[in-house]
């Protein structure tokens, strides 16, 4: 029997010890799922193939994002659910959210796999790979394809099990991917040899693990039980969480657009000027694997509090509502500040992490930091509304937030502006 009453804390207690208790454990759960990436890029980078194996991965992550867009939008669409079901005292209902979301997921991320494989070239040389980078950008791929059913339903119900009032838990499954991912990483790729491919590997492995403890967690769960009824499509509930959970598609979506405009600017202007059409490719890939830990921070803090917003709407309790706004946006405030001090400061010190390479590297590497992430801040704020707007279940204004920055304004500029100001154009709009 579900059991709603065990979060009425969340009507009750302090809002800024709530906050902290469910934040600090998503935001390093963010984090932690944000070194994937960042550690391949390490490591490769470091490794003989260079910055031209940092070129190939960045080439492939837009495409990983297609991927966790539909994760994320049935996993935060059952989780804002489930948290406005539990303010409502709604035991029916809750359970069914969550089981479509996982069989959807699923059967989504099988068809992503087959046509991964059957338009792979296609792909990858639509997001930006070169004659020279495609055979890496193939070997990275294929292997990423192989963990893309473990890697969707571990992001999926993530967001779940936060919302089941298990934030830890969910720290845990994502910390345990990560702590493999790092461990394999040298092994593979020094090690034995395996360069790019034993990147890809690692990563792989570190998902299934994340993945299987994630589905341990469903033996236990605090406020709902799922059973074979939770599994049959119910096209009413269902439909309730594609709302919910539309704006992060979009989000997520829309970075995709991002990429692929951006890679396809970056790429032919960048073949015009003196950095050539790789160098381009290789350090905006770094700069947004960086910016993503500064974007998960925040969004972890948004994330962090979703339980209590969905809950706190869901029980016309506004003014707690009100009061974890408030801190939300304060905090986001604080994170962007500090991190556009560091980026602009000593940009040299985070791109030599990931290995270093000649003088036309390090110039526009810099240059693209230090433009890119200007103006970080408010990027953060418009990410924090959209995803609060989500929480409360309001997903058209959500969509409308996402939508006005990333594709209205974005497209059309990151297109003209290059014409103007050449290879640097798009990274003045990419804030």
């Amino acid at each position: 029997m579900e059991n709603q009453n065990d979060n009425k804390y969340l009507g009750q207690e302090k809002v800024s010890k709530l906050l902290f208790k469910f934040s600090i454990p998503c935001i390093l759960s963010l984090l932690i799922s944000s070194l994937y990436n960042i550690v391949d890029q390490i490591f490769v980078g470091n490794s003989s193939v260079g910055y031209l194996g940092n070129a190939a991965t960045t080439v492939v992550y837009p495409i990983t994002i297609i991927a966790v867009a539909f994760a994320w939008c049935f996993g935060d669409g059952s989780a804002a659910y489930l948290s406005l079901c539990q303010g409502r005292n709604d035991t029916k209902n809750s359970h069914k959210s969550i089981g479509n979301s996982i069989l959807v997921t699923f059967i989504v991320s099988i068809i992503f796999m087959i046509l991964g494989y059957f338009f792979m070239d296609k792909l990858l040389y639509g997001f930006g790979a070169s004659d020279v980078t495609i055979n890496l950008a193939r070997d990275y791929f294929k292997i990423i394809l192989l963990g893309i059913p473990f890697y969707m339903l571990a992001n999926s119900v993530n967001s779940v099990i936060r919302a089941d009032g298990s934030p830890k838990f969910s720290m845990a499954a994502t910390l345990l991917g990560a702590i493999l991912n790092i461990i394999l990483d040298p092994i593979f790729i020094f090690g034995f040899n395996w360069g790019i491919a034993g990147a890809a590997w690692a990563t792989i492995i570190g998902q299934i693990a994340s993945f299987i403890l994630s589905v341990i967690y469903f033996f236990r769960t605090k406020t709902f039980k799922l059973n074979r009824e939770s599994f049959k499509i119910n096209f009413e509930v269902f439909s309730n969480v594609i709302k919910l959970g539309v704006s992060t598609f979009i989000t997520q979506m829309s970075i995709v657009v991002i990429s692929l405009v951006c890679n396809i600017m970056l790429a032919k202007y960048g073949a015009l000027s003196k950095y050539g059409a790789d160098i381009p490719i290789a350090t905006i890939g770094i700069c947004m694997k960086v910016f993503s830990i500064v974007i998960n921070i925040v969004v972890g803090i948004v994330l962090g509090a979703q339980p209590i917003l969905g809950y706190n709407y869901g029980a016309k309790k506004y003014n707690r509502v009100k009061e974890t706004f408030k801190l939300v946006i304060i905090a986001t405030i604080i994170v962007g500040i500090l991190s556009t001090i560091v980026f602009e400061l000593c940009p040299e010190i985070i791109i030599k992490m990931f290995g270093t390479s000649d003088n036309l590297y390090m110039e526009f590497a810099i240059k693209t930091f230090r433009i890119f992430l200007m103006l970080v801040t408010f990027t953060c704020l418009i990410k924090v509304i959209s995803i609060f707007f989500q929480a409360v279940g309001e997903p058209l204004k959500s969509a409308i937030v996402s939508l006005c920055r990333d594709i209205v304004f974005f497209v059309p500029l990151v297109i003209i502006l290059p014409r103007f100001m050449g290879v640097t154009g798009p990274l003045w709009l990419l804030q």
